[in-house]
């Protein structure tokens, strides 16, 4: 069962030279749908193509040329909204957003302003110190992207690749839940995440394939509150929206700077005007990009093209039954199954693919250990080369072979550190690596208690010490292991140790 008891964590408090001000913070993430063919047409999506060669007659806009929905994309919408725990629209409607800009053959973008496929659903976004806020979703509706104007390559020209043009959008609009930059960000891993485990969107930021334009805006402590109790955006400060971030780090330090300008202004008598910004890293600043259009400025009118997109609740039915199990569900199952920390459940499930390998690793097995070895040894060591689990050149089986070595007491903690990495760099089977290279544990009492027999004898000045400070007994335990090649039962040691030092 699901526990969603949480802490709500405290809103972002920044002081202005008159007073202390509070964040609040909408966002409206566009996540590019994972499809091999664009929304209307059947061009590839293919990242990284030689510039406009995925480009339809569809995508160029040429004359007579009709859009054709795909229903994949389409899919991939439901799906996420699913995941989302949003209410899935049966009727949606495609509207013409209409602007001219270079890299937008049609001069009008397709998407669905009135009547989106998804409506309202909700996020748990926690933040790693026990506490956590439930982000609501206003909708989800799918859009074609733009293409892209590149401005650096001539100093007289600029260039247009299409390739991009006509791929498909969900744009996630969320409502100001957000309350300081470590929660955007938290908020975005949290989608990103999701939307991972259900395969809708990869997420890559660097490719441009997640993205968001974040509405920043302050007000005084308590007004927040009011705008709780009545939904009434008067007691919220005037918003502005920092366009296209592409990173978590950038977003955050875009949010904090845009703060502290509009608590410049509005400390100094002015008025902040609602507009879309851009942030500039290297400066450290956001600066006007243009005043914030309305819906009438885009004269938004419904697609003549495209026929109002109806689904049944069948199909709907049949995509939420084949559901992954998602990040919330999968922590709480590891949490209850194996008894992991909610730290280890949390770096377990932070993508699908480490969730994945750790439950194959942990089937039938001692879930705390088979975590401890993931996360810290496997983990510890990608991290250090730079690599991610689907790199690792030791396989869950592999792993799991380690683990059961170790819980058959067939080797010690210290071999089996010593066994992994015999596995890590040349491979092969755990057992037989141990029994090949005479690396078994000894267990047996009496081959332990002759070299520990010999050791006293040879040191009693040591064992008289020993007695007096039962601590300095450790140096009879590492000698034995010493005397063994370190493959000595250590319970067995100690055990014999403390009978024999008394």
């Amino acid at each position: 069962m699901l526990d969603l008891t949480y802490e709500l964590p405290k809103p972002k408090v920044i002081s202005g030279a008159k007073h202390d001000w509070e964040l609040v913070i909408g966002m409206e993430v566009h996540a590019q749908v994972s499809s091999n063919a664009k929304l209307f047409s059947g061009a590839s999506t293919q990242f990284g193509a030689e510039p406009n060669s995925n480009v339809s007659f569809v995508d160029a806009a040429m004359p007579g040329m009709l859009p054709v929905i795909n229903e994949y994309c389409v899919e991939q919408a439901v799906r996420t909204g699913l995941g989302l725990k949003a209410d899935i629209n049966l009727w949606s409607a495609f509207d013409r957003k209409n602007y001219f800009y270079p890299d937008l053959p049609q001069g009008y973008q397709i998407s669905q302003l009135y009547h989106p496929i998804v409506g309202e659903g909700e996020v748990l976004v926690e933040l790693g110190d026990g506490t956590a806020r439930m982000v609501r979703i206003e909708r989800i509706h799918m859009e074609q992207d733009a293409g892209k104007s590149i401005h650096d390559m001539d100093p007289n020209m600029s260039f247009v690749d299409l390739n991009r043009t006509g791929v498909c959008l969900m744009e996630i609009v969320s409502r100001p839940d957000i309350r300081g930059p470590e929660e955007a960000a938290a908020y975005i891993a949290k989608l990103r995440q999701i939307m991972r485990y259900l395969g809708t969107c990869d997420g890559n930021m660097q490719n441009g394939n997640l993205r968001a334009d974040v509405n920043v805006s302050i007000c005084l402590p308590g007004a927040y509150e009011k705008y709780q109790e009545t939904q009434d955006f008067s007691h919220l400060g005037t918003r502005c929206e920092i366009k296209n971030m592409n990173s978590m780090r950038f977003i955050q330090q875009a949010i904090e700077v845009e703060a502290r300008r509009q608590i410049a202004i509005v400390e100094a008598g002015g008025e902040v005007e609602q507009e879309t910004r851009l942030y500039d890293p290297d400066k450290g600043e956001t600066r006007s990009m243009r005043s914030k259009e309305e819906a009438h400025d885009y004269r938004y009118f419904p697609d003549p093209d495209l026929l109002p997109l109806e689904i049944e609740q069948d199909w709907v039915d049949g995509i939420a039954a084949n559901l992954p199990e998602l990040p919330d569900e999968k922590k709480a199952r590891f949490i209850e199954e194996f008894g992991l920390t909610d730290y280890d459940a949390s770096v377990l499930t932070a993508d699908v693919e480490s969730a994945a390998y750790f439950d194959e690793v942990a089937k039938g097995r001692n879930g705390k250990l088979a975590a401890n070895w993931v996360i810290n040894e496997l983990f510890g060591r990608l991290k250090k080369e730079d690599h991610d689990i689907t790199d690792s050149p030791v396989s869950p089986a592999q792993l799991g072979g380690i683990i059961d070595l170790i819980s058959s007491d067939a080797i010690s903690g210290k071999i089996a550190k010593d066994l992994f990495e015999i596995v890590y760099t040349e491979g092969g089977d755990p057992a037989k690596i141990v029994e090949e290279r005479g690396m078994k544990q000894v267990t047996d009492t009496g081959a332990i208690e002759t070299a520990l027999d010999e050791i006293i004898a040879a040191n009693p000045a040591q064992v008289e010490k020993a007695k007096v400070n039962p601590k300095l007994a450790g140096w009879f335990v590492g000698q034995v292991m010493k005397a063994t090649g370190g493959k000595a039962n250590p319970k067995a040691v100690n055990e014999l140790v403390a009978k024999k030092l008394g």
